[in-house]
């Protein structure tokens, strides 16, 4: 993936049909990424597309080559199998894990072997989606809900330092119906991609302005929300 595309798609214009999950997700994640120190470990690296927000002495990405996601002309620095993180135990002061938990089937043992590199007192920063349709496929196996994240980050070692919901029930279904639109509907007039594109963008950029203004009028409720955000330390 070129840095460009990278751009494009991890921080869409208003007329993508991801612009409102992006946003929250990127606008958030600024907020906190100063909890990044020193040596850091970015966990699903894929094309690092926050490395530039982020200031650290050294920066190790770290990915899994597996089905469903390529991995072509990305900077990925090490690979691991799955199971084990091939680096040394208590040797990453903080680490970066964004939009990843859902892919990794056995999520309870690689937390394990995340606490097991993070040096006592470590901090990681960690975003994984609450509402999404699959994706991926089939490297896609869960969705957590708040309590759940928080047990398990809670029973493999980790002390929750901040916790949070990104996007409120009415933005949450409102990226849904955006995301049905792209896959199922506009790319029907894939075959006239000009024309599509315009339709698209009219399309989203009108979407993404409506629900601006209802997620403002209409009372906000976080039972259904796109986003977890999580900052723990190493317990």
């Amino acid at each position: 993936m070129s840095e460009q595309k990278a751009n494009r798609d991890f921080n869409p214009s208003i007329g993508r049909s991801v612009y409102l999950g992006r946003n929250l997700l990127i606008s958030n994640l600024k907020k906190h990424f100063g909890v990044l120190k020193g040596r850091m470990l970015d966990f699903g690296c894929g094309s690092k597309p926050y490395k530039s927000l982020i200031s650290v002495d050294e920066y190790i990405g770290v990915d899994y080559e597996g089905q469903g996601h390529s991995h072509e002309n990305e900077e990925i620095d090490v690979f691991y199998d799955g199971k084990t993180i091939p680096l040394e135990s208590n040797s990453f002061d903080s680490v970066l894990s964004t939009e990843v938990f859902e892919h990794v089937f056995n999520l309870e043992e690689i937390l394990v072997e995340i606490h097991r590199v993070m040096k006592p007192g470590a901090v990681i920063l960690i975003t994984c989606p609450f509402i999404i349709a699959e994706h991926e496929v089939p490297n896609d196996c869960s969705r957590y809900t708040s309590f759940g994240l928080k047990s398990l980050l809670e029973r493999k070692g980790f002390e929750i330092v901040h916790y949070e919901k990104l996007g409120t029930s009415v933005q949450a279904q409102m990226q849904m119906f955006m995301s049905y639109l792209d896959s199922y509907v506009l790319s029907k007039l894939n075959f006239i991609r000009p024309f599509k594109n315009l339709v698209a963008f009219c399309t989203f950029a009108c979407l993404n302005l409506w629900c601006k203004i209802v997620n403002r009028v209409l009372p906000k409720r976080y039972d259904a929300f796109l986003n977890h955000l999580v900052i723990c330390k190493k317990r």
